[in-house]
Order: C-alpha cells, then structure tokens, then sequence
C-alpha cells in the first residue's frame, strides 16, 4: 500500500524521529501557537514527534493518523508521559471533530504524501471546514530540488534485543507532470544475521510550487496567506532553505 507506515516503517521512524526531535518546526510552530486557546489538530500525528511537545507546553491538541501502528507508539509515548490526548485512526479527509479547531498544524512536509493534486485539493477545503472563524492552518512542504534531487539508498538502526533493521530504498519514477516522486521501501528485520522479516512499502510525495500551493489556500477559501522560508516567520523563501512554510487564516 501506498505510504502505508506498517509495522516495521512505524518502529523505523519512532527510532529515527523519537518525540521531541525538532528539524527546527517545533520551535517555530509553538512561537506561532502561542495565546492560542483552543482546540488544535494535527493530521497525520505519527508516533507523537511533534504532538507531545506541543501538549507538554501546554496545548490542546489532537491529532489523527492512518497507520495503526504509528498510533500505537504514540499511545505508548503519551502513556509513558502521562499524558492524554484524543488520536483517531483517520485520513486526511475522513478524520471527525466534534467541534472546530482554532487551529491546524501540518508539520515535516506530511501534507505533501497526498500524492495527487486533487487529494491535496480535497484536504485544504476539509481543513477550511473543520477551522473556526478566525482560525489558522499552518503547514510546511519540502522544496522541490529537495525531493527532484533525492538520492535514496541503504540505513540501518539498531533494533531492540540487539535486532537490526535495514531500510533499503530504490527510486521507482519521477512525474514531472503530475509533481510525484516515488520509491520502493524495503524494511528488514534481523537477529544475529539471521532475517526475521521483510516489509515492502511504496512511498511518494507530492511536490507543491510556492505560487501554486498559495493559490489552492485561496482558492480553497483562505486569507492572508504568508510563505515562509527556514522556519522564520515572514523570511522570503530562498533556493537553499529546507522547508517552505504556509500560514493562513479562515475568515
């Protein structure tokens, strides 16, 4: 399945992106949460990363994820905290609220595995309806030379009991037209040389230009878009920054 994050990608990105590590989007993102009082959702929550440092500063968040097996490892990272927040098993455009969200936070390009325009389109008006007045959507995206210019190939972690995982991932294309890139994930298991098990997981993202990801915000009902490059609020993105960030508003 596609982006499917099962069990062996899930253990893979809680080791490589334990709670808490930051590509400096935690930092940024609670300067721009601050004074906000309500509710805030995060799609695609994952493992709890960027989730539990917001709740642990004092924030209403919840969040929402596809992969079982990334909600587990939340659950168990908010119970080891003794923290509670409220996580559904979702997707981006299936995900229920009992209530609008005074704000929508999208972090470490996770916006980007919907990997068509048209998904992508579904999402921000999903997000537009799920906003209170007043409220915002926050989300960063890769640059495009970032994902166009990827150079996959072998990693490894070490796994618990002294287990070992291999991640070996191989291009499959590059659609210039639809703005897709796609890889073929291969997670291996191994215990004293020996393979326990193997998982194949196909992967893609979906590049956005900056005019054009500014568009779909407005076109999808949006004001007072502001794009923002390296995680500084306001700073024109420049070719060599890492993230690009959007931040808009529902009237």
């Amino acid at each position: 399945m596609n982006n499917r994050y099962g069990k062996l990608a899930s253990l893979v990105y809680h080791l490589d992106k334990p709670v808490g590590r930051s590509f400096g989007d935690v930092e940024y993102y609670l300067e721009r949460l601050q004074g906000t009082d309500g509710p805030i959702l995060e799609p695609a929550v994952g493992t709890g990363r960027f989730l539990i440092p917001l709740l642990q500063a004092g924030l209403d968040v919840r969040g929402f994820d596809l992969s079982v097996e990334m909600l587990d490892y939340c659950q168990r990272e908010l119970e080891h905290r003794a923290l509670t927040a409220s996580v559904q098993q979702a997707g981006f455009t299936d995900y229920v609220l009992d209530h609008p969200v005074q704000a929508i936070v999208v972090p470490a390009g996770s916006f980007q595995l919907l990997d068509s325009f048209e998904q992508g389109m579904v999402a921000l008006h999903r997000f537009h309806a799920s906003l209170c007045s007043g409220g915002r959507l926050l989300l960063d995206v890769d640059p495009v030379h970032s994902i166009v210019n990827s150079r996959p190939g072998l990693r490894t972690w070490s796994a618990p009991s002294d287990g070992l995982i291999t991640l070996n991932a191989t291009a499959l294309s590059t659609d210039f037209g639809a703005q897709v890139y796609r890889e073929m994930h291969r997670y291996e298991l191994w215990e004293q040389g020996v393979l326990l098990e193997t998982q194949l997981e196909q992967f893609s993202l979906r590049w956005w230009g900056i005019q054009e990801l500014r568009m779909a915000l407005e076109q999808a009902g949006f004001v007072d878009v502001v794009v923002s490059g390296a995680y500084q609020y306001g700073k024109a993105p420049h070719s060599d920054d890492d993230s690009i960030s959007f931040e808009a508003r529902k009237p």
